[in-house]
């Protein structure tokens, strides 16, 4: 919506109860990532993250005893996390490069093609 939006909206789950407790990442992604697909998140991370920009660390958030990176020692509770903003630049998003796929039916025959070359294909 302007630009740092995403960046908030990060933060902002990141800290909400569902996001905060014993997290240490969150990524915010655009809609034309698939969420449930950790491929498709990490393209994003791959492609459209600037990490002296993207990068916000958020110190003293509500872990959990359970989390062995939770502090202090003697009553861990809390922890840092990271809030990772992979979204398409705001000040780029006339010029920024388009989301390139090839058709259904050419992605079929590659996957036909290579299917017993390459683990996990298809």
């Amino acid at each position: 919506m302007y630009p740092g939006h995403s960046k908030q909206v990060g933060v902002v789950a990141a800290q909400c109860h569902a996001g905060a407790y014993a997290n240490r990442f969150v990524v915010v992604v655009d809609d034309d990532i698939d969420v449930t697909d950790n491929n498709n998140v990490v393209w994003a991370m791959c492609t459209r993250l600037d990490v002296a920009r993207d990068l916000t660390i958020l110190s003293d958030s509500w872990s959990s005893a359970l989390d062995p990176m939770a502090y202090p020692p003697e009553a861990p509770t809390y922890n840092s996390r990271l809030v990772v903003d992979a979204t398409r630049p705001w000040h780029r998003m006339g010029t920024f490069p388009r989301t390139v796929e090839p058709t259904a039916e050419y992605a079929r025959q590659i996957i036909e093609k290579w299917r017993g070359q390459l683990p996990g294909l298809g």
